[in-house]
């Protein structure tokens, strides 16, 4: 069996961005948020995402600007981890090792050099005890830094971010829990708490959801769980403290802040409504109503020019000047539950779920964005409780993307249940699915499962449900038969049903030659073309779970998974059991471009993941513990460009992605460490010297001259070398002021960056010169020697000579040749 080995589970694409409080910037410019195991910048103009900030190995759970350089920021995660960031071009500057997971952050600039983090009492993620702690950032030039200076503030607080906050001057810092209010003072080293009942004398419930701190005033307002507002006064001292009350939102105040003059308290809670209290003036309220969904955060800009809100739906709203909304940053919608499985729409490669009530959201994986919002039930959704409304339960494309069905039921308790089957036909012209046909009460009982023929040659596009009713119906799409003006629309063409069982799964093969649809512990094969049924598979002892025929190599194999903890296969040329395993199997499905298959399997209160082909005994990967609870939904989604993994245990996952569900609504992935490895080496990382003040203008100049140093090195420089083509001075223009070092250190560095080195120069000129004298001096003494005039054919042929032949003929004419004389 093959373990993960490299392979890791991450948030890649559709990740919460309502998980904490956003920040904007101090320009107003960006708006940064956690996201998955990253930090997302967005524009709040055009509502682009311009950097991921990755890094992170685990969820990050707090974004903070730095108190002392408003274009830097800082990033905490359960990864144990704080890392700063220049978020303005996207590059990593340096990571903090705190050594416990980091689940919120906390900075003041009266502060220098210190953050305060909330991390477990237990070095436990587990841990449900948390503790307010100071850690001193360490100078260093280093790019990964221990911080070992740790030293407890507030014992006991609440893993909630929104419930701590900094008081006026960062004199204080407040946090709330429970039923407690705690303030501890940093110049007294002191902490006094305050409690209040859990019920009042009207039954409202006093638990505090929130703190919020005036900026210029000792006043605290905290939220409590019945929609009362307390802004408290006086509490440096315990017995003479006093509070006020504020009342309108008629649920729990999810989150509160004082606007950066302190002159307005914003609130927001469950009725999606925007209120602005006016500061000592409670009683005039301003209100922003209709934001859509459950307001979670509140966050004001520095210059308090912008507001924004953060939304149960995984959305965030940029309000201007407080009354108008300007801008919508909307990730995947993420309801209590997704009544359709995870699908993939053919056309757009994008994942498509349930959105908001009555509606299907396609969202672009590879973008992480969301395309659009397709209405289905067309209906106005009313926000009561308790109220039945329609919600789209079913859906499904067919191979092409040019069809889509949808199932939409609503079941009053006095009613009987609606049920409505609507088919979408793909419009070019506006780019979305367009109403074809409606079906009213297809079925007389709940649909169950449904599925389109996925044959490229199929002549007809039929569609097939099952039913609580016990019968399966196909539905098959049939040109106009009266106008030319009418489109074809669908009808029914086959009713069909096992010994008056209920069928539970259906699925088609991959070339549409056969379908098998299970009736409750019986699988039946049925030919579409005749409608006649081929044969029928009955060796598991309890009902189906879920069907899927093998792909390509495999297309000859149909497995199932059983209640009773049981993964079959089939042998369709044998009509026989090809093997058969004991697995608690939640979740079965194929990979479309490939022979693979992945079963989620639940056991000890996690999932386990195997990945498999039906032909071979042995799976091809497996994962232990991908996450906690069951897994119900799962899809493999094409990869724009496929990856060259060579491992055996990741050749998996080189066409297609894994996706799936965990039940806390969590999108995860796997990744492989070569696609980690190019997402890092994509963004902008720098190496950081040790010796140096760590800017990221140093070592870009730094690293320039490196190089160039190298260059005079093997060739030396020409006179007519042009200093304005230096890299370094692009550089210069370039880069922003706010990362360069210091004048006296850039003056000497940008100076020497103009001049030409000639070093090398001279020396070479030096010993040519040399060279030169040396050859003249041995020049005029063989023109003593020699005669005046020269024969014409010696001219040519010294001419002729290379200047290794010439020195060695000029040693051997100086040589004395008179001992010869003696023979003549």
């Amino acid at each position: 069996m093959v373990g993960h080995g490299d392979i890791r589970v991450v948030h890649r694409g559709g990740s919460k961005i309502n998980s904490r409080q956003p920040v904007i910037t101090q320009d107003s410019r960006f708006l940064l948020c956690a996201s998955g195991e990253c930090v997302k910048v967005f524009s709040t103009s055009t509502e682009e995402c311009v950097h991921d900030l990755r890094g992170h190995t685990d969820a990050v759970t707090g974004v903070l600007l730095k108190p002392s350089n408003h274009l830097q920021a800082y990033s905490c995660s359960a990864d144990g981890t704080v890392r700063l960031w220049d978020f303005t071009e996207g590059i990593h500057i340096k990571t903090y090792v705190i050594g416990y997971p980091v689940y919120s952050i906390y900075a003041s600039a009266h502060h220098e050099g210190v953050i305060f983090v909330v991390t477990p009492m237990l070095n436990d993620k587990r841990s449900e005890v948390f503790q307010l702690v100071a850690v001193h950032l360490p100078q260093s030039g280093d790019q990964l830094v221990e911080a070992l200076e740790l030293s407890a503030v507030i014992s006991d607080v609440s893993s909630n971010p929104a419930a701590i906050g900094f008081g006026k001057g960062g004199e204080f810092i407040a946090s709330a829990k429970g039923l407690h209010l705690e303030v501890f003072f940093f110049k007294k080293q002191k902490s006094y708490r305050f409690s209040l009942k859990e019920d009042n004398k009207k039954g409202g419930k006093n638990t505090f959801m929130c703190v919020a701190c005036h900026q210029k005033e000792d006043c605290i307002a905290t939220g409590h769980e019945d929609g009362k507002i307390r802004l408290w006064r006086n509490f440096n001292h315990k017995k003479e403290y006093t509070f006020s009350t504020l009342h309108w939102h008629h649920s729990a105040v999810s989150s509160l802040c004082f606007t950066p003059e302190g002159t307005n308290l914003l609130s927001g809670g469950l009725e999606s409504v925007l209120v602005q209290w006016r500061y000592n003036q409670e009683s005039q309220r301003d209100f922003l109503p209709r934001l859509g969904s459950a307001i979670t955060h509140i966050a004001v800009s520095p210059d308090g020019a912008l507001f924004c809100t953060s939304h149960s739906d995984n959305k965030i709203t940029i309000i201007q000047s407080s009354v108008k909304v300007s801008a919508v940053i909307q990730g995947l919608v993420k309801g209590e539950s997704v009544r359709t499985d995870l699908m993939v729409d053919p056309r757009s490669k994008s994942l498509v779920l349930n959105g908001k009530p009555g509606q299907l959201q396609f969202y672009s994986l590879q973008r992480d964005k969301l395309l659009y919002n397709l209405d289905i039930v067309q209906q106005e959704y009313i926000h009561e409780s308790g109220l039945e409304q329609f919600e789209v339960v079913k859906a499904a494309f067919d191979a092409s993307g040019s069809w889509m069905a949808t199932v939409e039921e609503r079941n009053q308790k006095a009613a009987e249940l609606e049920l409505n089957l609507k088919l979408w036909a793909f419009d070019e012209q506006t780019q979305s699915f367009v109403l074809n046909t409606t079906i009213s009460t297809p079925h007389e009982a709940r649909i169950t499962d449904m599925c389109f023929c996925h044959a490229a040659d199929s002549q007809t596009t039929m569609l097939v449900s099952t039913s609580k009713d016990g019968h399966f119906k196909a539905w098959q799409l049939s040109a106009a038969a009266h106008t030319e003006d009418e489109g074809p629309s669908w009808s029914c063409d086959f009713v069909g049903a096992y010994h008056s069982l209920v069928p539970e799964r259906c699925c088609f093969s991959a070339d549409g030659s056969l379908l098998a649809v299970s009736f409750q512990e019986v699988v039946t094969v049925w030919s579409p073309a005749s409608w006649e049924l081929l044969t029928t598979l009955s060796q598991p002892p309890q009902a189906i779970r879920d069907l899927c025929f093998g792909r390509l190599s495999c297309s000859k194999y149909l497995l199932g998974t059983t209640a009773s903890k049981l993964l079959c296969c089939w042998n369709l040329l044998t009509c026989s059991l090809e093997w058969s395993t004991t697995m608690d199997v939640s979740l079965l499905l194929a990979d479309p471009l490939t022979e693979n298959m992945a079963a989620f399997c639940f056991q000890a209160g996690g999932t386990d993941l195997f990945v498999f082909k039906p032909s071979e005994p042995r799976p091809l990967f497996s994962h232990k513990a991908v996450c906690s609870g069951k897994v119900t939904r799962a899809i493999f989604s094409p990869r724009e460009e496929m990856l060259e993994s060579c491992e055996e245990s990741s050749q998996w996952l080189n066409r297609s992605q894994l996706h799936f569900l965990t039940q806390y609504m969590d999108l995860m992935t796997f990744t492989t460490k070569a696609e980690e490895d190019r997402l890092l080496a994509s963004s902008r990382q720098l190496v950081v010297d040790d010796s140096v003040a760590m800017t990221p203008f140093y070592l870009l100049l730094g690293k320039h001259r490196q190089q160039e140093t190298e260059d005079a090195v093997s060739s030396s420089l020409s006179s007519d070398t042009v200093p304005q083509s230096s890299a370094a001075i692009k550089q210069l223009l370039q880069t922003p002021a706010h990362v360069m070092p210091s004048t006296s250190y850039l003056c000497s560095m940008f100076v020497q960056s103009l001049l030409i080195s000639v070093t090398d120069t001279r020396e070479e000129n030096k010993h040519a010169e040399e060279k030169m004298d040396s050859e003249r001096e041995e020049e005029d003494s063989e023109e003593e020697m020699e005669p005046s005039n020269p024969r014409p054919q010696q001219a040519s042929e010294a001419c002729s000579l290379t200047k290794a032949q010439l020195r060695e003929l000029r040693r051997v004419r100086k040589q004395d040749h008179s001992w010869s004389a003696g023979f003549l």
